[in-house]
Protein backbone atom coordinates (compact mmCIF):
# COMPACT_ATOMS: atom_id res chain seq x y z
CA UNK A 1 0.00 0.00 0.00
CA UNK A 2 1.40 3.37 -1.01
CA UNK A 3 1.31 6.23 1.49
CA UNK A 4 -0.23 9.44 0.20
CA UNK A 5 1.75 12.59 0.96
CA UNK A 6 0.18 16.02 1.01
CA UNK A 7 1.36 19.58 1.48
CA UNK A 8 -0.68 22.48 2.87
CA UNK A 9 0.53 26.05 2.88
CA UNK A 10 1.27 29.30 1.15
CA UNK A 11 1.66 29.01 -2.61
CA UNK A 12 5.06 30.72 -2.67
CA UNK A 13 6.60 28.19 -0.30
CA UNK A 14 5.06 24.90 -1.40
CA UNK A 15 4.91 25.09 -5.21
CA UNK A 16 8.07 23.01 -5.48
CA UNK A 17 6.37 20.06 -3.79
CA UNK A 18 3.97 19.80 -6.72
CA UNK A 19 6.96 19.14 -8.99
CA UNK A 20 7.83 16.18 -6.74
CA UNK A 21 4.38 14.69 -7.25
CA UNK A 22 2.88 15.51 -3.85
CA UNK A 23 -0.74 16.58 -3.53
CA UNK A 24 -0.47 20.32 -2.86
CA UNK A 25 -3.24 22.46 -1.36
CA UNK A 26 -2.69 26.21 -1.39
CA UNK A 27 -4.18 28.18 1.50
CA UNK A 28 -3.92 31.75 2.73
CA UNK A 29 -4.84 31.31 6.40
CA UNK A 30 -5.18 28.76 9.19
CA UNK A 31 -8.96 28.46 8.74
CA UNK A 32 -8.53 27.10 5.22
CA UNK A 33 -5.54 25.02 6.35
CA UNK A 34 -7.71 23.30 8.99
CA UNK A 35 -10.24 22.36 6.33
CA UNK A 36 -7.57 20.94 4.00
CA UNK A 37 -5.79 19.01 6.79
CA UNK A 38 -9.06 17.47 7.97
CA UNK A 39 -9.98 16.55 4.40
CA UNK A 40 -6.59 14.91 3.81
CA UNK A 41 -6.90 13.02 7.09
CA UNK A 42 -10.29 11.67 5.96
CA UNK A 43 -8.67 10.61 2.68
CA UNK A 44 -6.04 8.63 4.70
CA UNK A 45 -2.94 10.67 3.88
CA UNK A 46 0.02 9.27 5.80
CA UNK A 47 2.06 12.47 5.89
CA UNK A 48 0.98 16.08 5.58
CA UNK A 49 3.61 18.81 5.40
CA UNK A 50 2.30 22.16 6.67
CA UNK A 51 3.90 25.61 6.81
CA UNK A 52 5.07 26.22 10.39
CA UNK A 53 3.39 29.63 10.49
CA UNK A 54 0.05 27.90 10.06
CA UNK A 55 0.73 25.05 12.50
CA UNK A 56 1.68 27.54 15.22
CA UNK A 57 -1.83 28.94 15.06
CA UNK A 58 -3.48 25.50 15.16
CA UNK A 59 -2.30 23.83 18.37
CA UNK A 60 -5.66 22.10 18.76
CA UNK A 61 -5.27 20.48 15.33
CA UNK A 62 -1.70 19.40 16.09
CA UNK A 63 -2.75 17.90 19.44
CA UNK A 64 -5.70 16.11 17.83
CA UNK A 65 -3.55 14.35 15.24
CA UNK A 66 -0.65 13.65 17.65
CA UNK A 67 -2.82 10.97 19.21
CA UNK A 68 -3.45 9.21 15.90
CA UNK A 69 -1.28 6.96 13.79
CA UNK A 70 -1.95 8.92 10.61
CA UNK A 71 -1.56 11.53 9.39
CA UNK A 72 1.79 12.72 10.62
CA UNK A 73 1.83 16.53 10.51
CA UNK A 74 5.31 17.74 9.59
CA UNK A 75 6.22 21.39 9.95
CA UNK A 76 8.03 23.07 7.07
CA UNK A 77 9.27 26.67 6.81
CA UNK A 78 7.74 29.26 4.54
CA UNK A 79 9.62 31.00 1.76
CA UNK A 80 10.56 33.62 4.40
CA UNK A 81 12.25 31.10 6.72
CA UNK A 82 11.36 29.16 9.84
CA UNK A 83 9.60 30.50 12.92
CA UNK A 84 11.36 28.06 15.26
CA UNK A 85 8.16 26.09 15.77
CA UNK A 86 9.69 22.72 14.78
CA UNK A 87 12.45 23.08 17.37
CA UNK A 88 9.94 24.02 20.06
CA UNK A 89 7.82 20.95 19.30
CA UNK A 90 10.88 18.70 19.27
CA UNK A 91 11.86 19.95 22.72
CA UNK A 92 8.31 19.25 23.97
CA UNK A 93 8.41 15.70 22.59
CA UNK A 94 11.83 14.98 24.12
CA UNK A 95 10.73 16.31 27.49
CA UNK A 96 7.53 14.27 27.34
CA UNK A 97 9.45 11.10 26.39
CA UNK A 98 12.26 11.25 28.95
CA UNK A 99 11.00 13.65 31.59
CA UNK A 100 13.43 16.48 30.97
CA UNK A 101 14.65 18.69 28.17
CA UNK A 102 18.13 17.62 27.14
CA UNK A 103 18.30 19.72 23.96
Amino acid sequence: MQTKIGVVGFKESIMVFKLMGFDVRYVEDEKKARIEIDQMAKEKYGVIYVNDVLLEKMNDVVEHYEGQLIPALISIPTHEGSTGYPNQKLQEYVEKAIGQNIL
